[in-house]
């Protein structure tokens, strides 16, 4: 399967596992910010749903700062029925757009980053595919994960995805699961329990 392939299965599994949460589940705090689960729901929702004019529109009324545009579609897209926004995920799941700069291995990445964001702090088992995780470890490692990657958080420190075979980079050793691996280099500091070697103490203060 090809990367667009997994994005559109990727939106579909994110649209079951909407259907699947309870009110109080959606409204659980995410690992993402201060956004709740469904916000983040909501910000996927928007990457690919949203209409241009309305998407312009928050651009220009965020002083063009691409985070908080993104934070204020998420939040009115978030205001819909759960229901609405798994049909939307499914309506929209080949999606052709492609993003400037990350691609499709960001947009793929998004999604799973983000499925942890969820699944996480519910309790949920991750159940993300290897191939999958693996294309989205090249691509954070890769120089264009604009945006995901916290600066200098690759400083110095060679990865290693103990249930993957993959490494990356020269330096004091970080290693551990894939997806523990991947939430750590994009920030999420709810997984650097589970990771082990001589470069996780200044992996931790990045």
């Amino acid at each position: 399967m090809d990367v667009t392939g997994m994005i559109a299965d990727e939106r579909r599994r994110m649209a079951d596992l909407v259907d699947s949460l309870d009110d109080r589940q959606l409204s659980t705090p995410s690992l993402c910010g201060a956004w709740s689960v469904k916000e983040v729901v909501g910000h996927l929702v928007a990457a690919v749903a949203a209409p241009a004019s309305a998407t312009l529109l928050v651009l220009v009324r965020s002083g063009f700062r691409i985070h908080r545009a993104n934070a204020r579609l998420a939040t009115r897209m978030a205001a819909r029925p759960a229901g609405e926004l798994a049909a939307l995920l499914r309506e929209h799941a080949e999606n052709p757009f492609r993003p400037p700069i990350v691609g499709y291995p960001g947009q793929l990445t998004d999604l799973q980053v983000h499925g942890q964001d969820i699944r996480r702090p519910l309790g949920l088992p991750h159940d993300l595919r290897p191939d999958r995780l693996r294309v989205s470890l090249d691509f954070l490692v890769g120089g264009r994960a604009v945006g995901f990657v916290p600066k200098n958080r690759l400083k110095g420190l060679r990865f290693e995805a103990t249930d993957l075979g993959w490494a990356w980079g020269g330096g004091r050793l970080v290693r551990g699961p894939a997806e523990a691996v991947m939430l750590a280099l994009t920030g999420r500091r709810a997984a650097l329990a589970e990771l082990s070697g001589d470069g996780l103490e200044s992996l931790s203060r990045v």
